[in-house]
């Protein structure tokens, strides 16, 4: 299936000196994948990236770097492709280009933020080659999965299109633009929460009282005070929040009057994955604020007892308890007498003896 493409390629005449160093990084992404030297993923990755970039220059494209590909060439590489990825298919029972985008993705991204050097004159900036090659090859590979299985890999989706729009080209820019419209079509509604998540907490990493991450997490607060018992809202938002709760840092004081009541309601909910993940956000909220200049000390250490006590019925009754203990000895460290204060009154009930045994000797890691 490739050497006809190769040997179709090497045939062809390149007109714009772009073309030539095309034509080279396909040639060489085939014959890489026709030595087949045991390495199947790196073989289907070569050529699938090398697929990619022939089948683009009759679908998608114009540009100067693949224009000069025939059209007989294309369509050859695009029956290859359904032959490949049909073989593929049958053998692994799965989808061959989604199996390749771990593989691809990283590589594509870190190929694109590369190539995005300035120039001294915005106007005499030329397109770098190797950035838009790997920006068609990324939205070649995005486009070709739909839903469901496109929102099982937007974590690695979202971070190359995020770089591919921050490159200063325009050709780089719109195919990162057209891969993150394909993304946002094939994905549900809790999918949509991790990559709302992602996508604001990477492009504003570097400002934690930015504008756009106020208004997310408002808005989500919004949402989630509006139906705080919808368990698959609650379970979506309490697994992805994290990167954005690190984006926002000390700034995640000004809404604890907003978190901390959904954070005590739903730690009594009736399933243990609400439990659980709630524990664990409130042990990232405590490491990232230090809970500093807050009322809910007292609050928390009471409904965190009253839980500890609750778990003897809960079947992840353990988990849950060493979650707890690992919170307090956090509280501990962070609040000291204010903590000590709001605990004395549980030191001496016979129902939190391992409790208090393991606040007295800090045995638990934090």
């Amino acid at each position: 299936l490739i050497n006809p493409i190769l040997d179709s390629l090497e045939k062809t005449n390149c007109a714009p000196p772009s073309a030539d160093s095309t034509k080279s990084i396909i040639c060489a992404l085939l014959e890489t994948a026709s030595q087949n030297d045991g390495q199947v993923l790196t073989s289907f990755k070569n050529s699938t990236l090398a697929l990619a970039l022939l089948i683009t220059a009759q679908t998608y494209s114009t540009h100067d770097s693949l224009s000069w590909i025939p059209g007989h060439v294309s369509s050859a590489a695009a029956s290859a492709f359904r032959a490949i990825s049909n073989e593929y298919d049958a053998v692994f029972n799965r989808p061959l280009v989604v199996d390749l985008l771990p593989e691809v993705a990283p590589s594509l991204k870190e190929t694109i933020k590369q190539d995005d050097s300035e120039s001294a004159t915005s106007s005499a900036r030329v397109p770098v080659l190797h950035a838009i090659l790997a920006a068609y090859q990324f939205r070649w590979f995005v486009t070709q999965v739909e839903c469901p299985l496109l929102g099982k890999v937007s974590h690695l989706v979202i971070p190359c299109a995020l770089t591919a729009l921050d490159h200063w080209s325009s050709e780089v820019k719109g195919q990162g633009m057209i891969a993150l419209i394909h993304l946002l079509k094939n994905v549900d509604a809790i999918e949509l929460v991790e990559m709302s998540v992602l996508v604001v907490a990477i492009a504003h990493k570097n400002n934690c009282r930015s504008s756009w991450i106020e208004r997310m997490l408002n808005e989500m607060l919004s949402h989630l005070e509006r139906q705080p018992r919808n368990k698959d809202r609650r379970i979506a938002w309490l697994k992805f929040i994290e990167p954005l709760f690190s984006a926002v840092g000390l700034v995640l004081l000004a809404h604890f009057r907003r978190i901390f009541p959904l954070f005590f309601k739903w730690m009594h909910a009736d399933d243990d994955e609400t439990v659980l993940l709630v524990l664990k956000r409130i042990h990232a909220v405590i490491k990232l604020t230090w809970i500093r200049n807050t009322p809910y000390i007292g609050r928390l250490v009471d409904e965190l007892t009253k839980l500890y006590k609750q778990a003897a019925l809960r079947n992840a009754r353990e988990e849950i308890r060493t979650d707890i203990t690992q919170i307090f000895i956090l509280l501990q460290q962070c609040k000291g007498v204010q903590f000590e204060t709001a605990w004395n009154k549980y030191k001496a009930d016979p129902n939190l003896s391992s409790l208090v045994s393991s606040l007295s000797e800090r045995i638990v890691p934090v």
